[in-house]
């Protein structure tokens, strides 16, 4: 079975970190141990939350715990997100040490979340830097959007030739994959976005419809589903059944009026993508 130790923030009312990843893994079969950094009642986009940013050392006792259990040879993958601070990120890159010293095989998937495109970067200014300096020359996977591709690269990527060299200069800062979850590029057809997945020698890409509608923790759910699925196929069908869960329940939630994800009513969705949406292999 599929293992995935995910370090992520926590909500009680609607999906944002774990509380977007953990389900729709577990709806794949996945084994999940989420750590949490933060219990709050909501997510910060409402401008007003309550609840406790859990310390540093904490969120690391929490892991050491299940280290003395001896859990870390059946971990697969450790997947994390949205990190609030630098200390905080020596933790996650403290346990990935610890998961890859007992399991070599196991990969750490990291999500470097920073902003995007309309609303510029929305974290400590310490984070970008913390993630382009430390966090992502260890990851082995990263699922950042264009706008955070850009940022930890240097470069403004717009076209699909710029997005691919934009994502060889980051697979050369450590990661052997990057998935591209939002390339905007000019020559789209109106009304689309576009998901580009880079591994080995492979890269491919695939078009939906853009849907009208900001939806927070879509991007967690993106990075848990792809890590999941790639751990257990192709870069392709990976791609193809991240895209098909997370565009159903995009829809889904756009037609229910509701601002969060409506991600147990999608469950079925996410268990048993469509595969209606077919990627390109441009490498």
């Amino acid at each position: 079975m599929t293992t995935i130790v995910s370090i992520q923030s926590s909500v009680a009312y609607g999906h944002v970190g774990n509380s977007a990843a953990v389900f729709p893994l577990q709806r794949l079969g996945v084994e999940v141990w989420p750590v949490y950094t933060v219990h709050f009642s909501n997510h910060t986009g409402y401008g007003a939350w309550r609840g406790p940013l859990l310390a540093a050392e904490d969120v690391r006792a929490v892991i050491t715990g299940m280290e003395e259990r001896e859990a870390f040879p059946d971990v697969d993958a450790v997947l994390s997100g949205y990190q609030g601070g630098s200390q905080i990120g020596d933790v996650i890159l403290d346990a990935v040490a610890r998961v890859k010293a007992a399991n070599p095989s196991a990969i750490y998937a990291c999500d470097p979340v920073m902003g995007n495109a309309k609303s510029g970067c929305f974290v400590h200014p310490d984070i970008p830097i913390l993630l382009r300096e430390r966090v992502v020359p260890q990851a082995d996977l990263i699922t950042p959007n264009q706008f955070e591709l850009g940022f930890l690269t240097g470069t403004e990527p717009e076209t699909l030739e710029d997005t691919l060299a934009a994502v060889d200069l980051a697979r050369a800062m450590g990661p052997s994959t990057v998935l591209v979850t939002s390339v905007l590029r000019p020559d789209r057809p109106a009304d689309t976005i576009e998901m580009l997945a880079v591994h080995g020698d492979e890269a491919w890409i695939v078009q939906t419809p853009q849907l009208p509608m900001k939806a927070n923790g879509s991007g967690d759910v993106t990075a848990a589903l792809f890590t999941a699925h790639l751990l257990n196929s192709g870069p392709d069908e990976a791609l193809a059944k991240t895209v098909s869960s997370v565009y159903a329940l995009l829809k889904r939630t756009l037609d229910s009026g509701r601002r969060e994800l409506q991600l147990v009513q999608s469950q079925e969705e996410i268990a048993h993508p469509a595969m209606e949406f077919v990627p390109t292999r441009v490498r």
